[in-house]
């Protein structure tokens, strides 16, 4: 049985300014009950509008938004049982942590001892105990944001809404939040949405990925089929780092012309003369110059990263992307040589859309 949906975005378009593009261009989204849907594109894709749209801090020109099934035309922010944690944390430096996060119940005149037991119940949950009566300004800002999110989990709201929570945190207390923040969602089974700009927090911690461009949505699905079926070629090296390779080819009697690379092409698959051809780094095979296929390419750029090692690689007009395991520090303008006779390959249309071609 599918689970029903808790938030509803149907045909939502807005503008700011008249004669201006839509920020949205009639957006479509359905978030399941107990889902964390994670909305990732690059600034200005109206990831953020969206989530205020949800929240009713901003207004829809058209379309509509439902959280539990009922439409929120006219209702407050107040009054959508939502609560936001924002990438700022939105602390009051003269209360306390335990006043920070008892505030919204003491706003809706929650009783005192009811309004204690939900932030100790917050507070053991994200290890908070021993700050609750400390200012945001002894807190580290790890602590701070935990602070802001125990703030939205003491209001048992049905929908959790996240706004690039973790933007303001160094690298590592990033990935340490990240963690706790999918464990905190799937613990609670609450219905989240989170934006980010981030694709590792997209593919880490999502049931579903929204990936948007330009006020519309490219791709929703789960991160294996964003990943290993991309919709479009936008969506292809939006996600993945370092990015997919995208090779302009032609193809002709069963083979594609990639320039540096002549590729066969698959069987039974009926492509246009002028091709997108998209293969991720991993998929790039550094082979011994005897090898079938092979390919000689000048390094551009080596990155040792311990584990494995990325690369740069170039030949005439063709720029690749490549992957390789270990420590493998090779000089720049040294040659080796690739080969994608073996490389999953997708195809896309050479066209601005850049669609998948199934």
């Amino acid at each position: 049985m599918t689970a029903p949906l808790e938030v509803e975005l149907d045909r939502v378009t807005k503008r700011f300014e008249e004669g201006e593009g839509a920020a949205l261009r009639e957006v479509s989204l359905g978030v399941k009950k107990g889902e964390l849907v994670v909305v990732v594109g690059p600034s200005g894709c109206g990831k953020s509008t969206t989530l205020r749209i949800v929240a009713g801090l901003e207004e829809a020109d058209s379309g509509a938004v439902r959280i539990g099934g009922a439409s929120m035309a006219g209702v407050a922010p107040q009054d959508r049982d939502v609560a936001m944690v924002f990438q700022g944390y939105a602390l009051y430096p003269t209360m306390t942590v335990r006043e920070n996060m008892e505030f919204p119940l003491k706003m809706r005149k929650v009783d005192p001892a009811e309004r204690r037991k939900r932030a100790d119940e917050a507070a053991d949950l994200l290890e908070l105990g021993r700050l609750m009566d400390r200012l945001p300004r002894q807190l580290s800002g790890g602590q701070r944001q935990r602070v802001a999110m125990g703030r939205a989990i003491v209001r048992r709201p049905r929908v959790f809404l996240f706004d690039e929570p973790l933007s303001n945190l160094d690298a590592a207390l990033r990935q340490e939040l990240r963690v706790e923040i999918g464990v905190l969602v799937r613990e609670l089974g609450v219905t989240a949405i989170y934006v980010t700009h981030d694709q590792v927090e997209a593919m880490t911690l999502a049931d579903r990925i929204c990936i948007m461009k330009k006020g519309a949505i490219q791709q929703v699905a789960p991160p294996r089929t964003i990943y290993e079926q991309p919709a479009t070629s936008f969506v292809a090296t939006f996600i993945g780092a370092p990015k997919m390779n995208l090779l302009e080819g032609r193809a002709s009697g069963g083979m594609i012309d990639c320039g540096a690379f002549k590729l066969s092409a698959p069987a039974g698959k009926r492509l246009p003369e002028r091709v997108v051809v998209g293969v991720r780094p991993e998929d790039v095979r550094l082979v011994d110059p005897s090898e079938e296929g092979a390919t000689k390419l000048e390094v551009a750029v080596a990155e040792p990263l311990g584990a494995e090692t990325t690369f740069v690689l170039r030949a005439g007009d063709v720029e690749l992307r490549a992957r390789a395991p270990g420590f493998d520090p090779r000089a720049k303008g040294s040659s080796v040589h690739a080969s994608l006779a073996r490389a999953p390959l997708h195809f896309f249309d050479a066209d601005e859309a850049g669609g998948r071609i199934a």
